[in-house]
């Protein structure tokens, strides 16, 4: 039978709801296993995909750009070409519902699809990772240290100290980062770090990541604070027009600018691209005149000799450059983000490199062998169930201890504390070891009566309450004590009791 509109959202609907249980699900089982963790990462990657797909053919729907929607909705009220008729429109339906089942005889109808989308949790998920990744516990980065390591802005170092250095593209001088070299081996350490990133972490935003590097960059860019570039426009000959070494909104002049002097004159004149020769008024007329004049209208005979005018071949090679210099400055940011975010790989991978140096190739696959077997024992001993029918308590290996050693400690048998809130304590060991735990002792203070020795084996308040004041009256605290309790008042109101109003007497201070 030929979908409706309307059947296609509903389906659509009850298929979101359903992915959205199921990844809802899938993240409340902690993984085991890094390999476990992975798995799990990108099954809830590839639902959360579906679901933005199903969520964009509903938009679509709704929008109802064509009409469609409308008029299926128009149909079911009976209201076609010829009028409205309700009668027509039902046998219309029925006819076409019939005529499907007539073709296809063996057609089902599927009550229940959750045993469908419940495999989606049992799927493993391919993930492709180099031997030396470890199952993306590690980076690999052999052939990009190669290519740094014969580059002319590498330099001759280990491995192990590579691993140090490559996130840190902002120590390389600016000179050797404008060839073409660098750029590439740039761009294929940015790939890979992304590659990388996407395996090991499916359910991070890294759109969203690159976007907040890159609108930090524009703003630091902009007022040249980026590490590493904070000089570029200089070195790489992408100043603006009007930059000089001389602010000539400041002369209004050409006697004025000569103020400045013939060096300083001469480099500006020279960052210009403009003839520095002459004397020193020759060269404040021809500064100046940079000052109203655009440098692509000015007149070719005040260039230097092999600098070509600004409108030659119709583009100024200088903004050229900058761009570049900017796309390189960029690609670095987002390398040093991605680094921070991988920084504890980045550790682990130093600390796997270092161990392997010292071991033979046959320890380190024997090694290999025994990661892989651990981490499969691991996950069958997850799903293995525990069988404890006689409900023993849990030993430090997480298995029930055994049954003699439970009627040993007498773990059957149950103790009530009336004082600790009716708490059952469980074996006799753990009874008599409980007057002396956090649990009594608050109880004894709510009741206002010291925890000491003469209250073990009591765990009635009556009778902890009878008990204290038995043990009150053979101290005599009940009694009256004319020393401690007779009140005495001196001469400006203050009152004592009777031994501290002698005491004070006694020493002449009242």
């Amino acid at each position: 039978m030929s979908s409706t509109l309307l059947e296609v959202t509903r389906a659509s609907h009850e298929e979101v709801e359903r992915l959205e249980r199921l990844v809802v699900k899938d993240l409340q089982t902690e993984p085991a296993t890094n390999k476990d963790r992975l798995h799990q990462s990108h099954r809830v990657r590839n639902m959360i995909e579906q679901i933005i797909d199903t969520t964009h053919k509903l938009v679509d729907i709704y929008e109802d750009k064509d009409g469609a929607r409308k008029d299926e909705i128009a149909a079911l009220g009976g209201q076609t070409a010829t009028g409205t008729n309700i009668f027509s429109a039902f046998y219309d339906r029925l006819k076409e519902i019939r005529e499907y089942h007539r073709r296809h005889p063996a057609a089902r109808v599927v009550i229940d699809a959750s045993d469908d989308y419940e495999q989606l949790l049992k799927e493993e998920p391919q993930i492709e990772f180099s031997g030396e990744e470890g199952s993306g516990r590690y980076l690999d980065l052999h052939e990009l240290f190669n290519e740094y390591y014969n580059s002319k802005f590498g330099a001759r170092i280990e491995y192990t100290a590579y691993l140090d250095v490559f996130s840190q593209p902002q120590k390389i001088p600016c000179k050797a980062k404008s060839t073409r070299p660098y750029r590439e081996y740039l761009q294929k350490l940015l790939e890979y770090l992304i590659y990388f990133f996407e395996r090991t972490e499916p359910l991070q935003d890294l759109d969203r990541i690159f976007s907040k590097v890159t609108s930090e960059f524009e703003e630091e860019w902009t007022i040249g604070k980026v590490e590493g570039w904070e000089n570029s426009s200089q070195e790489n000959g992408s100043a603006p027009q009007n930059h000089t070494a001389i602010d000539l909104n400041s002369y209004s002049t050409v006697e004025e600018l000569m103020i400045e002097g013939p060096d300083k004159l001469k480099e500006a004149l020279g960052a210009l691209g403009l003839k520095t020769g002459g004397t020193i008024q020759q060269r404040a007329e021809r500064l100046f005149l940079t000052k109203h004049t655009p440098l692509e209208k000015l007149d070719k005979k005040h260039f230097a000799k092999g600098s070509r005018k600004p409108e030659q071949n119709g583009v100024m090679p200088a903004p050229q450059v900058g761009d570049d210099v900017k796309e390189i400055a960029l690609m670095e940011a987002k390398i040093r983000k991605l680094c921070d975010l991988l920084d504890e790989t980045i550790v682990r991978t130093k600390e796997n490199v270092e161990k392997k140096q010292a071991l033979t190739y046959e320890e380190m696959e024997a090694e290999r062998e025994e990661d892989d077997v651990q981490a499969e024992s691991e996950s069958d001993e997850e799903d293995q169930q525990i069988y404890n029918p006689l409900k023993l308590p849990m030993g430090w290996d997480g298995k029930p201890i055994p049954y003699w050693l439970y009627k040993l400690h007498g773990l059957g048998q149950e103790f009530k504390c009336e004082i600790c809130g009716n708490h059952s304590y469980w074996g006799r060991r753990a009874y008599e070891r409980h007057f002396k735990e956090w649990r009594h002792q608050h109880g004894m203070r709510c009741l206002g009566i010291p925890n000491t020795k003469n209250f073990n084996e009591i765990t009635s308040i009556e009778e902890a309450k009878q008990l204290w004041e038995r043990i009150q009256e053979k101290q005599g605290l009940n009694k009256w004590r004319p020393d401690l309790e007779e009140e005495y008042e001196d001469q400006e109101g203050n009152i004592y009791n009777k031994k501290t109003y002698t005491d004070l007497q006694r020493q002449g201070l009242i």
